[in-house]
């Protein structure tokens, strides 16, 4: 088979913006956004590393505002999560300043002329933490761990589903043996996939990807709970402490290969939920940086933050919705979800609550991936057709009118404004009484995945650049898909656009599916998300790129 080297793999589809994948993640309501006056994508507002002289403490302050749910790369399903693991964990590829997949663990990338097979050499100088040698075999035992039908929250398992026969090893119908991970030699890993999958070496740059120390790993079942000995990592930062609900640590990592480009020699990551809190505290000095993708700038802040040019808006290919559990009534009726859906003023939402530049979305796939879904697939706060809806699924259950719905959402005060104004629409436009609930984010994850809600708030940060990272999370029931809707002809259009290698014909599938997706309507689209943050005039080269992921390998710490 003839082989062609790459460093730079041109991806064909639809670059424009970001992250998933987060992933569901933590977003705030004011999400991501920026007012175009500061860096863009980039915290180094002042040009590249080393034109600005550094400071001799290279220390960096930020708030994660909440306990990471997971920091093991193979159950971590989040935004603060990921916001951690990238920092000390890394893939075979890492996603540049420039939102590129270049080769990090690997050296050297060759895929096959019929783009089905990529061959990676890890590189010589790669090593753990604890000073173990990263290998081809620590890279095919943790991805065939996450495909392990028997390893537990394993949520983010179809990420590896490009791979030929991954799915059905998941699945229990086929077996792990027969998956398409080959160790040719210590430094050889052979990685065969069911199709050709433009964005894979996207898709290794994203933490389910990332490889675990299989010693300490198969020796200690908790070794990801906290930091330690056990605790080992391979990427430019250390998990030096992690003091739960409080505060995590990160040290430079010496022996990564890379660490003559890491700059900072400490990242302080504090877990402050509230938001005005943590505005004072960036206001004093205690935080150097405030906002996306883990953090949100207080709403009323905003504007000020605007017009003196220190807030910074950036695109970020995400979607804010609410999430309808299609098991409990009365969102068992399409007609009722509908009348939900179409009844919010989206332009009333990002105009006078988040006001972040944020876009009214009417569709699932985000603008940053498809600029037609910015018309979508519905008018906007259509309260007459939203009326039609309401009498047609009363009639449908048999009622008369909508006892009281619960609106759930977890703890953050974005969340709450743009849940009260979706309470005070549904009751104006609808006549329906809204109860709010909220719980802290973890609390908030486990009754999402355990059906107990009726609507619930909910985000996607895409993981890589196509539509299908955000169609495919409702292929089937279960994982990131909390609705517990599916459809079978639906799943057959997602299925097929993954064999279909003309460009053209794969996006008219995709569209056919999102098509009935938005007919069913089992979410109602808010908006589209943007990057909303700040930082102190001397953080320099933080990256934060339009996949909701920030970077803190080439970030550093300017004189001042």
């Amino acid at each position: 088979m003839k082989f062609k080297k790459i460093w730079l793999l041109a991806l064909a589809l639809f670059f424009s913006l970001f992250l998933a994948a987060c992933s569901g993640g933590n977003e705030s309501g004011s999400s991501d956004g920026s007012s175009g006056e500061g860096s863009g994508g980039n915290g180094g507002e002042s040009g590249e590393s080393g034109e600005t002289a550094m400071a001799e403490d290279q220390s960096l302050t930020v708030n994660i505002k909440t306990e990471p749910p997971s920091l093991h790369p193979g159950k971590a399903t989040d935004t603060t999560s990921n916001a951690v693991l990238t920092q000390v964990f890394e893939g075979l590829t890492r996603m540049d300043q420039n939102g590129e997949p270049q080769p990090a663990m690997a050296s050297d990338i060759q895929v096959s002329d019929d783009k089905k097979t990529y061959t990676f050499t890890i590189r010589d100088d790669a090593t753990w933490s604890n000073g173990d040698p990263v290998t081809a075999q620590d890279f095919a035992d943790s991805w065939k761990w996450v495909l392990n039908p028997d390893s537990p929250d394993t949520d983010y398992a179809y990420q590896l589903y490009p791979i030929k026969g991954a799915e059905a090893a998941k699945t229990g119908e086929g077996s792990l043996d027969d998956v398409g991970i080959t160790v040719e030699d210590e430094k050889t890993l052979v990685v065969e996939l069911k199709n050709p999958t433009p964005y894979f070496l996207e898709l290794t740059a994203f933490y389910t990807y990332f490889p675990v120390n299989q010693d300490v790993a198969k020796s200690n079942d908790e070794w990801a709970a906290d930091a330690g000995e056990d605790y080992v990592t391979n990427g430019p930062f250390l998990l030096d402490t992690w003091e739960h609900k409080n505060q995590i640590i990160l040290k430079k990592n010496p022996d990564y290969w890379d660490a003559e480009n890491v700059h900072l020699e400490t990242i302080t990551m504090e877990m402050v939920n509230d938001e005005n809190t943590a505005k004072n505290m960036y206001d004093q000095g205690e935080l150097d940086w405030i906002g996306d993708p883990v953090d949100a700038v207080p709403l009323a802040a905003i504007p000020q933050m605007k017009q003196e040019g220190t807030l910074n808006i950036s695109p970020l290919a995400g979607t804010y919705y609410y999430s309808f559990n299609t098991e409990k009534e009365p969102f068992t009726n399409p007609n009722i979800r509908k009348a939900f859906a179409l009844s919010l003023n989206r332009e009333a939402i990002v105009k006078n609550i988040t006001k972040g530049e944020e876009k009214p979305a009417m569709a699932l796939v985000p603008t940053a991936i498809w600029e037609e879904n910015e018309e979508g697939y519905f008018e906007d706060g259509d309260t007459e057709k939203a009326k039609e809806y309401l009498e047609t699924g009363l009639e449908e259950l048999g009622l008369d009118e909508l006892p009281t719905v619960k609106l759930s959402y977890n703890t953050d005060e974005g969340h709450q404004a743009i849940a009260q104004a979706a309470q005070d629409m549904w009751k104006e436009n609808l006549g329906v009484d809204v109860q709010l609930n909220n719980e802290e984010w973890n609390v908030y994850l486990d009754s999402m995945s355990e059906g107990n809600y009726q609507v619930g708030r909910m985000g996607w940060n895409a993981d890589f650049l196509d539509p299908i990272n955000f169609l495919e999370i409702f292929e089937t029931v279960g994982g990131n898909n909390y609705t517990n809707w599916e459809n079978e002809e639906y799943a057959s259009l997602i299925e097929q656009s993954r064999s279909e290698e003309d460009e053209a014909a794969r996006k008219e599938l995709l569209r056919e599916a999102e098509q009935i997706f938005m007919d069913e309507m089992p979410i109602a689209p808010v908006y589209f998300y943007s990057n909303v943050y700040a930082h102190k005039e001397y953080v320099k080269d933080v990256t934060v790129g339009n996949l909701g992921t920030i970077q803190f390998k080439w970030g550093y710490i300017a004189e001042h």
